[in-house]
């Protein structure tokens, strides 16, 4: 068995260019797809966020179109609903990455507002990556990395392959011309290789013990590919 790190997001909205919060959490797809694939195999679980804040999910990841049809989506909030770790997170704060055999961070926009920012988050990231073991990021969780850039530049991401939420999706999702900034072009500027797929497809990039998730629909196969990793 497995231990598994989830770094998850504590903010409920994200702070836009005009100053109003667009309610968000956790993406609940990249959550639980991880979430099941993990526990089913028989791993161990732990959530943590800043401050042990309970993780707040996002209440259109929980929308009928978001998990095709009603009765996904009822059976969604029931899985979020009945997962414990998720009601008693650990303090993000106190966490040590090699405790842990994987750490995971899902996205939603919850960690552009918190974990971009994060002291906490940027040593779990930087220890996770020079450790060798699986260290797998989705959709707006590589906002986290950001927050691994030192005072004078530079960052151990720069270099590394990787994917995460593009412009291009931003822009579909309505969002971009209202986001202070974005991920994609953020990411290009700390160094990072970045690497497009289709919107809303399935990207899943690796490069040594980094695996990178594009969207919500990428959140399984890099389930699968962690659990490759972990044997």
């Amino acid at each position: 068995m497995a231990r598994i790190l989830f770094v998850m997001t504590g903010s409920d909205h994200w702070t836009l260019t005009d100053g109003t919060r667009h309610p968000t959490g956790f993406w609940a797809e990249e959550f639980l797809a991880p979430y099941k694939a993990f526990t089913a195999a028989g791993h161990e679980v732990t959530v943590a966020t800043p401050g042990r804040v309970v993780p707040p999910v996002d209440k259109g990841s929980l929308a009928p179109e978001a998990n095709g049809g009603q009765e996904g989506a009822d059976a969604a909030a029931a899985a979020i609903e009945a997962a414990p770790e998720l009601r008693s997170p650990a303090a993000l704060e106190q966490v040590a990455a090699s405790d842990y055999d994987a750490v995971f961070y899902p996205g939603g926009h919850g960690p552009m507002e918190d974990l971009a920012v994060s002291g906490d988050s940027a040593r779990v990231l930087t220890d996770a990556l020079a450790s060798g073991r699986p260290l797998a990021v989705v959709c707006h969780a590589p906002a986290a990395l950001l927050a691994t850039e030192g005072a004078e530049g530079g960052s151990p991401f720069a270099g590394y392959r990787l994917t995460g939420f593009t412009n291009a999706e931003e822009t579909q999702a309505g969002l971009a011309d209202k986001a202070p900034w974005l991920l994609q072009d953020r990411l290009v500027a700390l160094g990072a290789r970045f690497e497009e797929g289709e919107p809303w497809q399935p990207n899943v990039v690796t490069d040594r013990n980094l695996v990178t998730g594009q969207n919500p629909a990428s959140s399984e196969p890099l389930a699968r590919e962690v659990l490759a990793r972990l044997g």
